[in-house]
């Protein structure tokens, strides 16, 4: 039976974290991450990879159009939020996706409370999801990027061809 990704978009983190629930009590690790992930590219798919190689359930926060556009600015993100949810939903290594409104993630890992949050290596010491996670047993894991990929990379370089 092939895989229907859209199975694995939720739309709130109180609906996932239902879902989530009787994993969670047969031992499974969650491990959680977010960002805009506006074009996947093979850096995506190594940090993601990476980040699900340390636990049992992988579940993607996906910043909304709204935030991107206030983070990245006016002209992002390229793909709505629907399609950049269903593209994650459908990478092997990621259990679930949700979109979420606000600046930063704090509100869903209040929700989610993972055993592992990851950020990747270009962020610094003082990430403010720290306090967060901790405060539920959790740790917070750097994975190290893939250099030369990001999509601000790859969007400039469509725009200047």
């Amino acid at each position: 039976m092939k895989c229907n990704p859209f199975q694995k978009v939720f739309t709130t983190p109180f609906e996932l974290q239902s879902h989530l629930e009787s994993l969670r009590k047969q031992g499974k690790k969650l491990v959680t991450t977010n960002g805009c992930f506006d074009i996947i590219h093979s850096g995506h798919v190594q940090y993601l990879t990476d980040a699900a190689r340390l636990g049992d359930l992988l579940v993607v926060g996906i910043n909304s159009d709204e935030s991107v556009r206030k983070l990245k600015g006016p002209n992002r993100p390229i793909q709505s939020e629907q399609n950049r949810a269903a593209v994650l939903a459908s990478l092997c290594m990621i259990d679930a996706v949700f979109v979420f409104s606000e600046e930063n993630p704090l509100a869903f890992l209040e929700i989610l409370k993972p055993d592992i949050h990851v950020k990747g290596g270009d962020y610094p010491d003082n990430i403010i999801e720290k306090p967060v996670v901790e405060k539920y047993g959790g740790v917070i894991k750097i994975v190290s990027l893939k250099s030369g990929y990001s999509t601000s990379s790859i969007i400039e370089k469509i725009r200047s061809s």
